[in-house]
C-alpha cells in the first residue's frame, strides 16, 4: 500500500524546542500537545486541557536499563487529571495528550483508544509500561469504531514522528523474499549463532540468535555493562546452556550489535553477512 505525504504542524508555545508545543496534521479534526512535567502548572489557561482525551506519560524506568517507562491514560478532564499524576507518579517528566478540535471525543471513544493503544505498546514492547491493569475496551458502534481506528493512526504517526517509538515495531512486516533479501547472519566462535536486519533506527538483532557464552580478555568494558545488562533484563536468557535473544533488540549500529553478538570488540559492516556471502559493507554500497 502507497504511503502519502503528510503536512505536521508544530507550534512552539514557549518559543523554544524543550518546552511546551501544539501539534497538529493536515484534515484531523485532532491535535497533540506535548508539555514537560515542569510547564503542568502553568498550563491551566489551555482550554484544550479542559477537553476529553487520551494522554501519555514518559519518563526513565529505575527498573530496566534497557527500556524506557510509559503510562498510557484517559481523562474527561485532562489538566486536573495530569495534575493528579503530578503528585502520586514521579517517574514522567513529560507528557502527549490528544484531544479533538471539534470535541466529538466521548468517554467511550477515549476508552476504545486507551484500551488499543495499550494492547498495541504491549506487543511493540519497547517501553515498559507503568499501568497496573490492562484497560477495558468500550463497546462502541461500527461505524465509531472505524474512525477511532483512523484517528488511532494519526495518534501513532504523531507520536512516532515526536521521537517516542512505544508504537513503533522494530521491523515492519515483510514477505519471505524481504526477509530474505534483508537479512545478515553473525555464525563465529564460543557459541555466537545470531541473525539480524537493518533498520532506520539501527540494527536489529533477531529473537533467538544465539550470542557467545564467554569474553575476549580485551573485550571493553562498556560493552561488558551492556551485555550483563541485557541479561539483568532478561532480554538475553539462558536456553538448554546457551545465550539467547528472548526478544528482537534494536542496537544503534551494525558493530554495536555483533560485538554483542561475538565477546568481542567487532566491526559489524564486515562481519555480519549476507546469506550469500557478501558483507554488510557490500550490500549497503551496492544499494
Amino acid at each position: 500500500m502507497k504511503n502519502f505525504g503528510k503536512t505536521i504542524k508544530i507550534f512552539l508555545v514557549d518559543g523554544e524546542p524543550n518546552g511546551r508545543m501544539t501539534c497538529e496534521l493536515s484534515n484531523w479534526t485532532g491535535k497533540a500537545l506535548k508539555i514537560p512535567r515542569k510547564k503542568i502548572k502553568e498550563s491551566s489557561d489551555r482550554p484544550e486541557l479542559e477537553n476529553t482525551g487520551i494522554y501519555i506519560l514518559f519518563g526513565k524506568s529505575d527498573k530496566s536499563e534497557n527500556k524506557e517507562l510509559a503510562y498510557i491514560g484517559e481523562a474527561e478532564g485532562i489538566y486536573r487529571r495530569l495534575n493528579e499524576h503530578l503528585s502520586k507518579k514521579d517517574f514522567w517528566n513529560e507528557a502527549l495528550i490528544f484531544v479533538s478540535k471539534d470535541e466529538n471525543l466521548n468517554k467511550a471513544h477515549i476508552k476504545y483508544l486507551e484500551s488499543r493503544l495499550h494492547e498495541i505498546a504491549v506487543k511493540v514492547n519497547r517501553y515498559d509500561l507503568e499501568n497496573g491493569n490492562v484497560p477495558p475496551r468500550s463497546t462502541i458502534s461500527e461505524s465509531d469504531k472505524a474512525e477511532m481506528e483512523e484517528y488511532l493512526e494519526n495518534i501513532k504517526l504523531l507520536v512516532n514522528a515526536l521521537g517516542y517509538k512505544i508504537f513503533e515495531e522494530l521491523r515492519k512486516h515483510q514477505t519471505f523474499e524481504e526477509e530474505v533479501r534483508n537479512t545478515f547472519y553473525i555464525n563465529a566462535a564460543r557459541g555466537a549463532n545470531s541473525k539480524g536486519q537493518l533498520t532506520n533506527e539501527g540494527f536489529v538483532v533477531l529473537k533467538d540468535s544465539e550470542i557467545a557464552n564467554s569474553l575476549t580478555n580485551s573485550f571493553p568494558e562498556n560493552w561488558i555493562k551492556m551485555r550483563q545488562s541485557l541479561i539483568d533484563d532478561r532480554i538475553i536468557v539462558e536456553v538448554n546452556g546457551k545465550l539467547v535473544f528472548r526478544e528482537d533488540y534494536l542496537f544503534s549500529s551494525p558493530s554495536a550489535a555483533a560485538a554483542i553478538v561475538m565477546g568481542r570488540s567487532a566491526n559489524g559492516l564486515t562481519e555480519w553477512k549476507h546469506k550469500d556471502g557478501r558483507i554488510l559493507k557490500t550490500v549497503e554500497s551496492n544499494n
